[in-house]
């Protein structure tokens, strides 16, 4: 699979062959993957996954069967039901309902937006190292990011399919369009550009109170200065600590780009979890 994540690889593999995607349309119980959950099948190699084990070898022996065109195999957009019992050597005793859909070329454009539809979205503010570091780590995981700079020229050129840029100045103005639930991580060049991200997300929050996690790079002694300027703004104690500072998960002490990025990632998903999809 692609380092770029399984919607990058499938996207890249579309134009040189078809393939099968197989989603979780359903479940019962116990279960390996959510709903939504997918892999794609191909003449050779898998994008993505929906849980491995041997619901997932099933699954694409009759995904190839069915871009063979074998007897027997699903037809396009046939939902089949899996029990994860000693049928299928698996002791999760759930149902698992499988969508099998042929896809090709002509399918990318809607299959980029259809797939996207399962990931969180989260703001990064911010195209330093760590933030280009931070995208490496998220273009990995289930998110949506809106990557926001007041620099136009930092960010490179190709990107993962689920990233996307954006140049706002002033930079604090995109937290206005921000989608409801989005996941915000405030890193930019400038201290005085990230205390006004930090208001401006405390202001939709008494709005909207729809970004249920933001986190500011920093140290202790920066957090206590802002927390010091957002005082006199009127931001109560209570506001305040709606904002993580600084990021990522205690003790793990690295300052290199690439570190900081795991432990915020990682104090994400453990803070902050994606979303449960809701794609069927």
């Amino acid at each position: 699979m692609s380092t770029l994540g399984a919607l990058d690889d499938c996207l890249q593999r579309l134009p040189q062959a078809d393939g099968v995607l197989v989603q979780v349309a359903e479940t019962k119980g116990s279960a390996p993957r959510e709903v939504g959950a997918w892999m794609v099948v191909w003449p050779e190699g898998l994008s993505g996954t929906i849980g491995g084990g041997n619901l997932e070898f099933d699954a694409v022996a009759q995904a190839r069967a069915l871009l063979q065109g074998q007897a027997g195999a699903p037809a396009p957009g046939e939902v089949r039901r899996f029990a994860l019992g000693p049928s299928l050597g698996q002791c999760c005793g759930g149902i698992v309902m499988l969508r099998f859909e042929r896809i090709g070329a002509a399918d990318a454009p809607a299959l980029r937006q259809r797939l996207s539809l399962n990931l969180t979205p989260l703001a990064l503010f911010g195209g330093g190292h760590v933030g280009h570091a931070l995208v490496r780590v998220l273009c990995t995981l289930p998110y949506a990011v809106r990557w926001i700079d007041s620099r136009d020229e930092v960010f490179p050129p190709a990107l993962p399919a689920q990233v996307r840029t954006e140049y706002s100045d002033p930079i604090q103005a995109a937290v206005h369009e921000l989608a409801p639930g989005s996941r915000v991580l405030i890193m930019s060049f400038s201290h005085a550009e990230d205390l006004d991200i930090v208001i401006a997300c405390l202001q939709r929050l008494r709005e909207r109170d729809d970004l249920p996690y933001i986190g500011l790079i920093g140290s202790k002694t920066k957090w206590a200065t802002f927390r010091h300027r957002l005082s006199a703004r009127g931001f109560s104690e209570a506001e305040q600590a709606r904002v993580t500072c600084p990021i990522g998960i205690p003790g793990i002490t690295g300052k290199e780009p690439e570190v900081i990025a795991v432990a915020t990632a990682a104090q994400l998903l453990l803070q902050a979890p994606p979303a449960a999809s809701t794609t069927r």
